[in-house]
């Protein structure tokens, strides 16, 4: 790889943590490693990755990272680069959730996540001090499971070009593995970071419900949506979920007041003695061999770091389907009610009145796999269904709940696979979205229950494709896993290996 600096021996080589101590030891300069990132991303925008850029923004913020380091700021992430997903709205980049219905949409303000990651804002702080180099494709309005639903093109899975990168945070997942940045955030639904981390071969980490602050994240299924960080590796991760976390009661009222933490606290404990619970329901028929064999891989080296394993069992996975679209539908039909072409975002050009514009408006602007979810969720809360459909939903959500309550009673950790194939040919699923969702088994049960989960690279399977293990913890505790997945990376190097070109 060429860049436009000599100090740096391939920004694809440390990652974050590498990075911020280069950055501290003067080793190089903020706008160097910017400039690096920038000129590599332009080298590689086959992958569709990116669907906005600003090299002057991006630089301008580089510089003001260089002057905290000069004046001896010595916070962990300071001038660091990553990028968002586009569904985190900014201030210095456009953000279009991968709709046509934002195209062009510029926010007044920044998202609580951007800011507590970058330069913060007059009433939060000064933030962690990264770099933003832009923002990533992802599926329309954080609905899909391929990053096939975009109206800006499909996303490439760098491990092969034929496959889907997995969604909706696919343009995330690509361009980290790609190397391309060093760290990215994402969004988890239904398992919209830990998917996409699975079939790219990165870190993913969703944090329990309420963690982090959900403001200037434009909205999906609201009971659900949680945001996280995806990297290289697990302590990447823990670095930034460190920084993202924390109240914002002003802003985000489902926000927990539970206070931030340093995740990389206890990274490097022992496992001696963790119970790692393996549900019954998680590797049955429907896995295919190849991701078993390098799920019972990651197994054996856990086994090996002095973890146990126990047969526990989640009776009501298979409901999570059906509950999981029942209820994220009928939120997504409310939230996405606001997009109207009144007050802003796209507006149909010709139209007859106000329910002419209203119908053009959402017809233009919306895909098809957004309208087939408003078009589900407002049936399911209309009158005469809501009790049948809704209700009845609520209620087999607490009894996912509960099945992970009585698991955790024999377990610390949970364990399984992320998804139970690598990643599908693109295309594959097109004429039949039901396929697209049945590959969520895995993801929707942690997220129905709120609880925190996260992919860790376990090997490789068919067609040298990029294989996920699934921990999942009890509530808060996102710590724990992250231990388990450092250990873990610490004597395999499925984390380390880089797709073909890249």
């Amino acid at each position: 790889m060429t860049t436009s600096t000599t100090s740096l021996s391939g920004p694809e080589d440390r990652g974050v943590a590498g990075w911020a101590r280069a950055l501290r030891a003067r080793e190089c300069s903020a706008v160097e490693l910017a400039r690096a990132y920038l000129d590599r991303i332009s080298a590689h925008r086959e992958l569709n990755a990116f669907l906005a850029l600003d090299e002057e923004r991006s630089l301008e913020q580089a510089r003001r990272a260089d002057e905290r380091l000069a004046a001896g700021d010595a916070s962990p992430l300071l001038g660091v680069p990553l990028a968002h997903k586009d569904v985190f709205v900014t201030r210095d980049f456009v953000t279009t959730a991968g709709s046509r219905m934002l195209a062009g949409y510029r926010s007044p303000f920044d998202a609580t996540v951007v800011a507590r990651l970058g330069h913060g804002a007059p009433d939060q702080g000064p933030g962690a001090g990264m770099v933003t180099l832009g923002k990533l494709n992802c599926d329309e309005f954080a609905m899909g499971s391929g990053n096939e639903n975009s109206a800006y093109g499909p996303v490439l899975n760098p491990w092969s070009a034929s496959r889907v990168p997995g969604g909706s945070s696919g343009g995330s997942a690509a361009a980290v593995a790609a190397g391309l940045i060093p760290a990215a955030t994402g969004t988890d639904t239904g398992g919209s970071i830990r998917q996409p981390a699975a079939f790219c071969g990165i870190t993913g980490i969703k944090p329990t419900y309420g963690r982090v602050s959900r403001y200037g994240m434009v909205a999906f299924a609201s009971s659900l949506d949680q945001a996280g960080p995806m990297a290289r590796t697990a302590e990447d991760c823990a670095l930034l979920l460190s920084a993202m976390c924390g109240p914002d009661p002003d802003r985000d009222s489902t926000s927990l007041d539970v206070p931030a933490e340093d995740f990389s606290r206890a990274l490097d404990a022992p496992l001696d003695g963790l119970r790692i619970g393996l549900p019954k329901e998680f590797l049955g028929e429907g896995v295919a061999p190849d991701v078993r064999a390098a799920v019972d891989a990651a197994l054996a080296e856990l086994q090996r770091l002095g973890a146990r394993l126990v047969d526990i069992s989640l009776p009501r996975t298979e409901l999570a389907i059906p509950v999981y679209y029942v209820l994220a539908p009928a939120e997504a039909s409310s939230n996405l009610a606001r997009y109207d072409g009144v007050r802003y975002g796209h507006r149909a050009r010709d139209y007859a009145d106000l329910i002419d514009m209203y119908e053009k408006t959402r017809a233009e602007g919306f895909g098809d796999e957004v309208k087939r979810r408003i078009m589900i969720g407002t049936y399911v809360l209309s009158h005469g269904y809501y009790d049948a459909y809704y209700l009845q939903a609520q209620k087999i959500r607490r009894l996912i709940a509960d099945d992970f309550q009585r698991a955790f009673e024999v377990c610390d950790v949970i364990a399984g696979p992320v998804a139970p194939t690598v990643a599908w040919p693109r295309g594959g699923h097109r004429a039949d979205p039901l396929a697209d969702y049945l590959a969520d088994v895995f993801t929707l049960p942690a997220s129905l229950a709120g609880l925190p989960g996260m992919s860790v690279p376990a090997g490789f399977g068919e067609g040298g494709l990029p294989v996920g293990l699934q921990l999942i913890g009890n509530y808060f505790q996102e710590a724990r896993l992250l231990n388990v997945a450092h250990r873990l990376q610490q004597v395999t190097d499925h984390h380390l290996r880089r797709p073909a070109g890249f």
